[in-house]
């Protein structure tokens, strides 16, 4: 799946839709909207951070402006096949988009210090400023989805239909099998809507009478909290087995 658009300024407003709400968008939809010449396609997203996971818990407070930056892979990657790094960014709800071809040899050099990213000059610049901003960028979080990208019949309106992401923390490279522990219950699916100016009525409408509701949701917010959860519990377990352990080794008084 190739990606000619280099920069986009656009509004995306998500929705978490229910395995029913989502039969009942595709039904709606048809008179509008049709599958772009993809189809159904599995994305990877290797997301980079600061070893203190500075970008994730900036992002999570919510600010009005917060900025990411990850290597994506439409299908599994080879060492020489095209990869974008994108830079995106977000600020008073308006997402901005950077996206440079790349490979991922030529990425491992990048944050190593060694080098540009290739592309266009002012697009260059902006992902090599913030690399050198942020400092030391390693590897953090890969997400995996399948997702179907929609196009307006007549018209510019985009949206697509997120199925099954997944996540994992550990063998981060794109050129491995796309699996990963799930975000969500099996087939719901994120509706991304991509607006340039405003929400046309007839799908203001469907959404309504679907009882689809905005929603926030990050695939990389929600991965990395659930990974503090799951340490967190960690630790618990372990605190309680070593008290139980410290208690029944104590000597019994005489």
């Amino acid at each position: 799946m190739a990606g000619a658009i280099l920069t986009m300024n656009r509004t995306e407003v998500k929705y978490i839709l229910s395995k029913e709400q989502v039969a009942y968008l595709q039904e709606r939809l048809k008179p509008f909207m049709v599958e772009d010449e993809y189809g159904l396609s599995t994305i990877a997203s290797l997301y980079f951070d600061t070893p203190d996971y500075r970008l994730i818990r900036t992002s999570l407070e919510k600010p009005k402006f917060k900025e990411k930056i990850r290597l994506r892979s439409y299908g599994i990657a080879t060492p020489t096949s095209t990869v974008y790094l994108e830079l995106k960014r977000k600020s008073m709800g308006i997402v901005y988009k950077r996206r440079a071809a790349t490979t991922i040899e030529q990425t491992r050099r990048f944050f190593a210090g060694e080098g540009d990213v290739p592309g266009d000059g002012q697009i260059s610049r902006e992902i090599k400023y913030f690399r050198d901003f942020y400092g030391t960028l390693v590897p953090a979080m890969m997400i995996i989805y399948d997702r179907i990208a929609y196009k307006q019949i007549n018209g510019d309106l985009r949206l697509t239909l997120d199925f099954n992401p997944r996540y994992r923390q550990d063998d981060l490279e794109l050129t491995h099998e796309m699996y990963g522990k799930g975000l969500l219950p099996e087939g719901s699916a994120i509706l991304e809507v991509k607006i340039q100016d405003a929400c046309p009525l007839w799908l203001a409408k469907i959404l309504d009478e679907g009882k689809i509701y905005k929603g926030s949701f990050s695939k990389y917010g929600e991965a990395y909290k659930r990974q503090l959860l799951q340490a967190q519990e960690g630790a618990e377990r372990n605190y309680k087995s070593w008290k139980n352990s410290s208690t029944q080794s104590l000597p019994v008084a005489a």
